[in-house]
């Protein structure tokens, strides 16, 4: 007589199982939990970004979620700041490049970038979340970050007196790109190549009346 076996009927994982506990560190555990944010804001926006799903997806519980977070507006502007370092980081063009090479590899990055994570992207911009004060002073950062990085990168000595009307003028432009990318998004009108194009042709444009040396690095 064969003696019959146990056979567990116990389901096996799935990926769309929640996740099994794992002991994390603290900052561990709070990092994995903003990159699970950021993760999620690639197709949506900041305030459909759910945190009884990513407490599932971590494996914890909602309430465990906020013992990281105080408030859901914390974990929102954690993940805002991590998601701006991410394209900061992203848009950082070859230091090996020419000066204009080095422009045109950052804004190609951008540009990717952004199609890649549109709707988050305009959302942050332009959705119900950018009327936050708090997430205006982060976004307010990253663009003044972008200005630093551009005027640092210019082979040219700027004035001190001249470095304040420099710095306005870079701001300008930066909301020149993201104004003409968000509706490039929305309609596409022209390829991205010269989306691009026109970009990069842009900034030395507004740069030859402000200083003539700094439009002639870009463009050399």
């Amino acid at each position: 007589m064969t003696k019959e076996r146990n056979v567990s009927t116990k389901a096996a994982p799935t990926p769309e199982s929640p996740a099994k506990r794992v002991r994390l560190s603290p900052e561990e555990r709070r990092q994995q939990l903003i990159t699970l944010g950021a993760r999620m804001l690639r197709d949506r926006a900041l305030e459909d970004v759910s945190i009884s799903e990513i407490a599932e997806t971590a494996g914890i519980s909602r309430g465990l979620l906020f013992h990281y977070f105080p408030t859901k507006q914390d974990f929102h502007l954690a993940i805002v700041q991590y998601a701006n370092a991410a394209l900061l980081e992203h848009t950082t063009p070859d230091p090996a490049l020419s000066i204009p090479d080095m422009l045109r590899d950052s804004l190609e990055r951008y540009v990717d970038y952004v199609s890649e994570n549109r709707t988050s992207y305009q959302a942050l911009l332009r959705g119900p979340a950018s009327a936050s004060p708090e997430l205006a002073t982060m976004v307010d950062a990253h663009r003044q970050a972008q200005v630093d990085r551009i005027l640092s990168a210019a082979p040219i000595l700027i004035a001190d007196a001249d470095r304040p009307r420099l710095t306005l003028a870079v701001r300008g432009w930066i909301a020149f790109v993201e104004e003409t990318t968000l509706t490039w998004l929305r309609e596409e009108p022209i390829t991205r190549e010269d989306l691009v194009e026109m970009l990069v042709a842009s900034l030395p444009a507004l740069a030859l009346n402000l200083n003539p040396d700094l439009a002639a690095a870009l463009l050399l």
